[in-house]
C-alpha cells in the first residue's frame, strides 16, 4: 500500500518527501508471508511455554490444578477440567500454528484463551494480551501465508498452481 506524499515547494523538502517514499515503497515489500510466521512462531511460544509449566511429565501437575482453584478461579469450569483443557489447548494449538496446520483456527482458539484470561484473570496485563491479540488476529485475518501446510493445502486444491 504505497502512499505518495504531495510534493512541496522547496528542493530540499522535495528531496526529504522523495526519500520517505522510497522508505515506504521498500518498508512496503516486507512479505506478508515473513510478518505471518513470525505472529505464528512467537505467539505459539508464549503459550507453549505457559503450556510446559503445567507439565509434571506426562500429567496436568497438582500445582496447574491449584492455580486454577485458588488464583484463576475461572467462571462455570470445574478447576481440575479447566487445568486439563488449557494444558491441551497450550500445547494443541501452538503445534498447529508453528506447522501452518489450521491456522486460524488455532489462532482464533489461542485468541479465546487471551481474552479469558485477560477477562477472569489478570484484567491489568491489556497491554500483554493486545500483543498476543494482534499476533494471532494477523494470521485470523490474512492467514498463515506460504510458508505454511494451510498454503499447500490450498495451492494443491487449485491443481498445483
Amino acid at each position: 500500500m504505497t502512499r505518495s506524499l504531495p510534493l512541496p515547494a522547496t528542493p530540499r523538502a522535495a528531496s526529504l518527501a522523495a526519500t520517505l517514499q522510497r522508505i515506504i515503497a521498500m518498508l512496503d515489500r516486507i512479505p506478508h508471508s515473513l510478518i505471518a510466521l513470525g505472529a505464528r512462531v512467537f505467539a505459539a511460544a508464549v503459550f507453549w511455554q505457559s503450556g510446559q509449566t503445567k507439565l509434571d511429565g506426562w500429567r496436568v501437575s497438582e500445582n496447574a490444578i491449584a492455580l486454577f482453584r485458588e488464583e484463576y478461579r475461572l467462571p462455570l469450569l470445574d478447576p481440575v477440567l479447566a487445568a486439563h483443557l488449557a494444558t491441551l489447548g497450550e500445547h494443541l494449538f501452538p503445534l498447529l500454528l508453528v506447522m501452518g496446520f489450521a491456522s486460524r483456527f488455532a489462532a482464533l482458539a489461542l485468541l479465546g484463551m487471551t481474552a479469558v484470561i485477560q477477562i477472569f484473570v489478570y484484567p491489568d496485563a491489556w497491554p500483554t494480551h493486545g500483543i498476543w491479540a494482534i499476533s494471532l488476529l494477523i494470521i485470523i485475518a490474512r492467514g498463515p501465508g506460504r510458508l505454511s501446510i494451510d498454503h499447500l493445502i490450498q495451492r494443491f486444491g487449485r491443481g498445483g498452481k
